[in-house]
């Protein structure tokens, strides 16, 4: 017997669940993509990143692809083969944006760090003075980590690079935290960001985005890594099809353009409360459930958990039977544990597009599951999430 017919719940870090009205602007025909609407939608849509990223100086760029290839666009657009960058370790993302630039020519160092907390800023002070040359090129690391649940603090990092005295770079990854926090690119002084399309955008995957400061578009001009696809000076052309290098993505744009509408109408600073009331509640329901001991938190501190993802680790074998129970007896799909978490953990998403009902529902599926398979865990998780919303969020 199951309780899974009806609406699947989708509760994994990406994609993540669509508005209706971001479908419905996919659903209609293809028109010219040289003049008219097309035209118009593009430059709005360049202009609203600068403000989602923080950004009113800075160029973007909207790429037909996934967040991997807005990694190889941040890094074939500034880097020359041969250059030296450095990596801040907080799970399974940064990391993945290093080895992709070691496969393009780049020679990549990875600043050691933890699944269990986040990026230590004196470290990367360390590390940077003692690069007296200035080997370096850039650092990169994101803003959270999708595997780990580790939120990284910007701005203290960039105030690493600065007491360093050092040139390089600093790229940041948003993908999982634009649209879900605070990110100040300009503010922060990041050098280079990206994001892709399907998380806190709430857009279907397929585009990504860059947005790249004066520092980095003057580097830019002699950096050799450049290829046609990805490169910014040929995506700054004046005819319309330049800005895709091709045929653009109209659907995909279309979705993207009434989802940033949704997004912008809600109010930034109002979807980053709404983000870190939900994400809140999750984690007091996790920290009940953590009462027996074989349920917990990956990341230890939790200043450093992240308002996107929470990522809850498992003693014992128990993450793939909670599962498939929560997937093929209730229809909620959680997301695995990856990596260094591969059979151990199970990650709860909360951005995007998302509200109390869906993350209720959600944890009260957790908690059914917990209960059904006999996993120790202490009682009460979901009231704890009912209760801290009903205190925060007023009548």
């Amino acid at each position: 017997m199951t309780v899974s017919n009806g609406r699947d719940l989708l509760a994994i870090p990406g994609p993540t669940n669509l508005p209706d009205a971001v479908l419905q602007a996919m659903h209609r025909h293809s028109v010219d993509i040289y003049s008219g609407e097309l035209v118009n939608l593009t430059e709005t849509c360049l202009a609203d990143l600068k403000t989602v990223f923080g950004a009113p100086n800075a160029r973007t760029y909207i790429y037909a692809a996934n967040g991997h290839g807005g990694w190889e666009a941040a890094l074939t657009n500034t880097l020359s083969r041969g250059d030296h960058v450095l990596v801040l370790d907080s799970g399974r993302f940064a990391v993945g944006w290093g080895e992709m630039g070691r496969m393009i020519g780049l020679e990549v160092e990875v600043l050691k760090g933890s699944w269990q907390r986040a990026v230590d800023p004196a470290a990367v002070e360390a590390r940077l003075a003692a690069d007296k040359a200035h080997k370096i090129k850039a650092v990169l690391v994101v803003q959270i980590d999708t595997a780990s649940g580790v939120v990284n603090d910007i701005p203290a990092i960039r105030k690493a690079i600065d007491a360093s005295g050092h040139p390089a770079l600093f790229m940041v990854d948003t993908v999982a935290s634009l649209g879900c926090m605070p990110f100040e690119m300009e503010a922060w002084r990041v050098d280079v960001a990206m994001a892709g399309s399907q998380k806190g955008l709430m857009t279907p995957p397929g585009l990504a985005f860059v947005a790249a400061n004066a520092k980095a578009r003057q580097i830019h001009k002699t950096a050799n890594l450049r290829t046609m696809y990805w490169d910014w000076t040929f995506r700054e052309g004046e005819i319309h099809y330049q800005k895709y290098c091709g045929t653009p993505p109209e659907q995909l744009l279309f979705a993207l353009r009434k989802a940033m509408d949704i997004l912008l109408a809600e109010g930034l600073p109002n979807a980053f409360r709404r983000h870190a009331l939900l994400a809140e509640a999750t984690r007091r329901a996790v920290a009940v459930w953590a009462e027996q001991g074989v349920l917990g938190f990956s990341v230890g501190e939790p200043s450093q958990r992240s308002n996107s993802i929470t990522c809850v680790t498992l003693a014992g074998p128990y993450a793939d039977p909670l599962y498939d129970y929560c997937k093929d007896k209730c229809g909620l799909t959680l997301g695995i544990g990856l990596g260094d978490y591969s059979g151990k953990a199970f990650r709860i998403a909360h951005m995007g597009h998302i509200n109390a009902p869906m993350v209720l529902g959600t944890l009260g599926v957790i908690e059914m599951a917990l209960h059904a398979l006999h996993i120790p865990h202490g009682h009460g998780g979901v009231q704890a999430a009912v209760n801290y919303l009903g205190e925060e969020v007023k009548a």
